[in-house]
C-alpha cells in the first residue's frame, strides 16, 4: 500500500479516489537514497516524477566553468522532474540528487500513464502542476534577472519555510543566484531592519 503522504497526495493533490487507486495495476513503492546519492544525472532521459516522502533533494545543473546552479529544492511532499526531459523524451539538462537521506516514490512512466486513463481528474491535474512548474520558472528567470537579492531571499524564505535550517549557506546562495558573502550581506542587511 502506497505511503501515507503518498496517499494523502494522490488523493488531494493528484485527485485520484481511493477507488481508482483500487483500479491502478500497482502502486510506485518508495526507494531509499542516501545523502548526496544521485536520482538521475545530466544527459540521461528522465522518465519518472520524484514524490519525496520523507528528506530533501535538489535539481541543479553545472556550468562549462563547474558552477553549480541550484533550480529547485524538494522537501517533503513535494515533487521533483526533469520536465523537459520526459516530454519531449530527450536528455535531460538537470541532476537530480538527495541533500539528505532520503525517502522518494519514484512515479515511473507505466504508473502516470495508467493514472491518466483511469482518472480525469488526475491528467487534468497533471497539466495544471506542469503549467504551475512553467509558471514557477517564469517567475525565477525574472527575479534573476531584474530582483535584487534581498527580494530573491525573501521569496526563497516564504517558498521553502524552515529549509534554511537544513541546508548549507553555499546552496541557497546557488538559488539565488549569488556568492555565499553576498548571502550573509543580505542576511545581515535583514536583520538590521528587523526583517530576518
Amino acid at each position: 500500500m502506497a505511503s501515507n503522504n503518498f496517499k494523502i497526495y494522490l488523493n488531494d493533490k493528484a485527485g485520484l479516489s481511493d477507488e481508482e487507486m483500487m483500479k491502478l495495476p500497482y502502486i510506485p513503492k518508495s526507494k531509499q537514497f542516501k545523502k548526496g546519492q544521485s536520482l538521475i544525472d545530466k544527459g540521461q532521459i528522465c522518465t519518472a516524477i520524484f514524490f519525496v516522502e520523507k528528506g530533501l533533494l535538489r535539481q541543479f545543473t553545472i556550468d562549462d566553468q563547474g558552477k553549480e546552479h541550484i533550480i529547485h529544492f524538494a522537501p517533503e511532499s513535494w515533487i521533483v522532474s526533469d520536465r523537459s526531459s520526459s516530454y519531449f523524451n530527450q536528455p535531460g539538462e538537470y541532476f537530480i540528487d538527495a541533500i539528505e537521506d532520503s525517502e522518494v516514490v519514484v512515479m515511473d512512466e507505466k504508473f502516470i500513464n495508467a493514472a491518466s486513463e483511469i482518472s480525469k481528474t488526475y491528467r487534468e491535474n497533471n497539466h495544471r502542476a506542469l503549467h504551475n512548474h512553467v509558471r514557477h520558472l517564469q517567475k525565477r528567470i525574472m527575479q534573476l534577472l531584474s530582483a535584487t537579492a534581498e527580494t530573491r531571499y525573501l521569496d526563497f524564505l516564504k517558498r521553502y519555510p524552515n529549509l534554511s535550517l537544513r541546508v548549507p549557506q553555499w546552496m541557497i546562495a546557488s538559488y539565488l543566484g549569488i556568492t555565499p558573502e553576498g548571502l550573509s550581506r543580505v542576511r545581515k542587511d535583514l536583520t538590521k531592519k528587523g526583517l530576518k
